[in-house]
């Protein structure tokens, strides 16, 4: 039996009931692979349901502003995933009257769609022969065939791109690419796959070799930087503080956080009392304290945030002030969002 079909018949026992499975509507498939990309199924689901019942259309996501759409989008990360999905919606609706390409070299050019998402789209809402390629695919195709070319290579990505279209079910594509992504997340897991109950375990090559922990190969990560933010939260008498939203480029674009005091290592009081003039308009006299003594490292692709909160009881009214219990209604990043849920005065 041809690996296609082990896949596709695996899949038609094992698949998951998920909610965009329901549908071939191109908006619903396209929300839910940019939702899924970088996040977990179980993570994306609560997310996706939101979204489809803020936004049932892409015309009612167009409309929405972006401050509802990162609102919505908080804890989900990679923010600039939230921002192309609202540029692309709005292109959607006003330029295409909410009508969405039906093939793979339209749907690439629009704005946070890959080769990946493009394929995905065109494969299961219009049948189109796209073969998909992501991180549970890459894992299939490598210890099946034992492929030993770095996934994250510009030879590694040539190759298994092409190897995927060769061996992909043209006739059953749809259920193909979920097929064999499926597989990938429930059967041939990263670690500790149950390679004895897999039904391609006969012809694998990584499990033939001794190889499954070691396939897919993937270069050396890029050194994690660290840096250190200290936040500044101002309490005035009437229990108001400050935000400032997040201009220019970023992970945490349009955003809003406290006014930030980044530095080149871990600081102490005084230091803080030091700064402060430069950045938030307080007068003296004030009242500085660390919220916790325990910082908070947030952990990015590529970079650990270690955050403090500074505390900061300020004697005047704060101009442009937000009442701290009106906190809540600002879309922010995960880990202000959890001092925010935390904090008490």
């Amino acid at each position: 039996m041809s690996f296609s079909r082990i896949i596709l018949e695996w899949y038609s026992l094992h698949k998951r009931r998920l909610p965009w499975r329901k549908t071939r509507d191109p908006y619903l498939i396209w929300l839910s692979e940019i939702m899924l990309q970088q996040t977990r199924v179980a993570q994306g689901i609560p997310y996706y349901l939101t979204f489809v019942k803020s936004f049932p259309t892409v015309h009612h996501l167009a409309k929405a502003k972006e401050e509802q759409v990162l609102k919505l989008w908080q804890g989900l990360g990679y923010y600039s995933r939230a921002r192309n999905l609202h540029a692309t919606a709005k292109f959607i609706s006003e330029e295409r009257d909410g009508i969405f390409p039906d093939t793979y070299k339209e749907l690439i050019k629009l704005k946070g769609i890959g080769d990946y998402t493009a394929s995905a789209i065109a494969s299961i809402c219009f049948d189109r022969p796209e073969a998909v390629v992501d991180g549970n695919v890459y894992r299939v195709l490598a210890r099946y065939y034992g492929v030993e070319l770095p996934i994250n290579s510009k030879e590694g990505i040539s190759f298994f791109r092409e190897l995927a279209h060769r061996v992909k079910d043209v006739q059953n594509i749809k259920d193909y690419n979920q097929g064999i992504m499926e597989f990938g997340a429930l059967q041939c897991t990263p670690k500790n796959p149950d390679c004895n109950s897999c039904p391609l375990h006969n012809d694998c090559v990584a499990l033939a070799t001794d190889k499954v922990a070691v396939l897919p190969v993937k270069t050396k990560k890029t050194k994690i930087r660290k840096r250190y933010f200290n936040y500044l939260v101002v309490v005035d008498e009437n229990n108001s503080t400050l935000l400032q939203q997040r201009i220019g480029p970023g992970i945490w674009q349009n955003l809003y956080e406290f006014p930030l005091l980044e530095t080149d290592k871990e600081i102490e009081l005084e230091e803080v009392g030091e700064s402060l003039k430069g950045i938030v308009a307080v007068e003296a006299p004030f009242e500085v304290y660390l919220y916790n003594e325990n910082q908070v490292v947030h952990k990015l692709s590529h970079q650990h945030l270690h955050t403090r909160f500074w505390i900061i009881h300020a004697a005047d009214k704060l101009e442009n002030g937000i009442r701290i219990s009106d906190l809540h209604k600002y879309p922010v990043p995960v880990l202000i969002a959890d001092f925010i849920k935390a904090f008490k005065i």
